[in-house]
């Protein structure tokens, strides 16, 4: 897979993990160039950021396929409402609402099965390193929409040109957000984190399967 597609490490190394399998710190160091010590600090900032990753240092990492919050099981699509609803709560100017939100992610993540959370406020600073919750929710039911209609989009992503795509899934990993699709421009598959996204403009042009241009032929 050709790893330029991906906005950032943080969901390059997302992509990588949810095959199930634990895949070490310093193959994934020597992957992307970077430190081992670099790849510790991306693994807690995804825990922090409620992806279920399970594993230690020394040992390997690997993404969890399923989250439980005793006694409720979750539908991801009930645990993608609930890590935006804290997101976005946490951010109102009212600060006992900014603290309810804090503590009762705090509670969340103490019974989440992964192994290195990172406790208190430390999923919202590894949330906000480019942008905010509110942008991810304010274009949300665009890019969901339009991947329902099979409808093209024209997404503006901060620091680069706007692209036109075709929307192929939408999805959350914890509290990232992800958008797979197909660029026009590039000619190839990209992923966008939502958080980055300042604008999405749904086209009049709807899209068919085409061969080399479908979820199936991303994720083999």
């Amino acid at each position: 897979m050709n790893k330029n597609r991906h906005t950032d490490r943080l969901s390059a190394i997302i992509e990588i993990l949810r095959d199930g399998r634990v895949h070490r710190a310093d193959d994934l160091a020597a992957r992307f160039g970077v430190s081992v010590r670099t790849i510790y600090r991306d693994m807690d900032k995804l825990s922090a950021s409620a992806v279920p990753i399970a594993g230690t240092r020394g040992e390997g990492f690997r993404i969890t396929p399923a989250t439980t919050l005793p006694p409720l099981i979750l539908t991801p699509e009930e645990l993608e409402a609930l890590n935006l609803g804290l997101a976005v709560a946490a951010e109102v100017a009212d600060p006992a609402v900014q603290a309810a939100a804090e503590t009762l992610a705090e509670k969340i993540d103490a019974v989440l099965p992964t192994q290195t959370i990172a406790k208190g406020d430390a999923w919202k600073q590894a949330l906000h390193p480019h942008g905010k919750a509110t942008r991810t929710f304010a274009h949300l039911p665009v890019l969901r929409a339009a991947t329902q209609a099979r409808q093209k989009l024209r997404i503006g992503v901060l620091g680069a040109q706007a692209v036109v795509v075709r929307p192929l899934r939408v999805e959350s990993w914890g509290r990232f957000w992800l958008l797979t699709a197909w660029s026009e421009g590039a000619e190839d598959f990209v992923q966008i984190r939502l958080d980055l996204i300042e604008s999405a403009e749904a086209l009049p042009e709807l899209f068919v399967d085409e061969p080399c241009k479908t979820l199936d032929d991303y994720r083999t």
